[in-house]
């Protein structure tokens, strides 16, 4: 028998409660510091900064926007400049220098609906090819912006004419492992999934998971794509295998319900990518290790490749609060340590002990 403290504990370091709803949260690269996004409760929108030191997080700036703030990612940006892409209640995607953060460096009306979902790839030295942002919209569309274009989006996937538009809860990048390929992935509330190749601009793969499709990550944006999970809202989650597409079944998956409540996000861990964190509606976290089969691939009756799903284990459990967890970033460069924030108006920094044993 292992003894409960040889798995990874989960630990707070510090808590700190807000004045406003805080809505994202991420570490700035390279920094003890980190960034937490949201409105107050009077409507305007706040980005504030951060720094861990001697066991606290002292606030060190605070700046007040016109509109509520939803997301925000480094994804785009270089480690030397390190400005933050944010999306708006109002369709707006704005790129500040959080060291002057009074007017962006970039702006432009993205979508004429909330912003739910953002994410950069190209930048920070994760995947090759442009500096890129793709937002997701409740107006149904997802876009693809290149921060040294002013105005138009460089792809656009929208609903056919006549078709409905489905909100857009979740996007991710992936499969951006040379200056060619490039993947978005994107959920809505329908539990749609669908997979876009921007280098063919075409539909590649689709799938729905009949529950709202809250958060989906790719494991790593940088390689060939390996695997994807998306989570939902009543408690489950799916890990597909994509290496292996099969021309009818498509990608294997397996799928595991961690508990009664919404999976507002999944974070794979920087240092190892089958590792992964789930946030839960009932305010708590799930640590979670991805198993391979014996054999990722095998033939079907027609002598095609069809994938085969590996497995999931739980690592660890704990309950934070009685909110929702709406947002978690580890830290790319301390391993365990992570930065998570509730709608119980706190953000925490946690660290994650023993994962480079499990």
């Amino acid at each position: 028998m292992s003894s409960p403290l040889s798995k990874p504990q989960i630990i707070t370091h510090i808590q700190k409660s807000l004045n406003y709803t805080v809505f994202d949260s991420k570490w700035i690269p390279c920094s003890a510091k980190f960034v937490c996004l949201g409105n107050f409760p009077s409507g305007t929108g706040v980005i504030q900064i951060y720094e861990v030191h001697q066991g606290e997080a002292q606030l060190i700036k605070e700046v007040e926007k016109p509109k509520a703030i939803k997301c925000g990612t480094f994804g785009a940006t270089s480690l030397q400049q390190r400005h933050i892409a944010t999306g708006d209640f109002d369709g707006n995607l704005n790129i500040w220098n959080l060291e002057t953060p009074d007017v962006p460096v970039y702006a432009v009306k993205a979508h004429k609906e909330i912003v739910n979902s953002i994410d950069g790839v190209g930048g920070l030295g994760i995947g090759d090819g442009a500096p890129e942002i793709v937002t997701g919209s409740r107006d149904g569309t997802v876009k693809v912006w290149d921060p040294r274009q002013k105005d138009s989006p460089v792809a656009n996937m929208e609903p056919m004419e006549g078709e409905t538009k489905r909100d857009c809860w979740t996007v991710a990048f992936g499969h951006a492992f040379n200056d060619q390929d490039r993947c978005v992935c994107a959920g809505y509330d329908n539990g749609d999934i669908k997979l876009f190749d921007l280098r063919n601009m075409s539909l590649r793969w689709e799938t729905n998971i009949k529950n709202g499709v809250c958060c989906v990550e790719f494991d790593r944006k940088d390689i060939n794509m390996n695997k994807l999970v998306a989570t939902s809202l009543e408690g489950k989650f799916h890990v597909f295998d994509m290496r292996t597409q099969h021309p009818t079944k498509g990608f294997a998956s397996v799928s595991e319900k961690a508990h009664k409540s919404t999976i507002w996000q999944v974070r794979h861990l920087p240092q190892n990518r089958d590792i992964f964190m789930t946030t839960g509606g009932a305010g708590n976290l799930h640590l979670w290790k991805y198993e391979y089969p014996a054999q990722r691939c095998k033939k079907d009756s027609d002598g095609v490749d069809v994938g085969v799903a590996g497995s999931v284990n739980l690592l660890q459990n704990v309950t934070l609060s009685t909110q929702p967890i709406a947002s978690l970033d580890w830290s790319p460069d301390k391993q365990g340590l992570c930065v998570c924030s509730g709608f119980d108006q706190s953000v925490r920094v946690l660290i994650v002990t023993k994962l480079n044993i499990v």
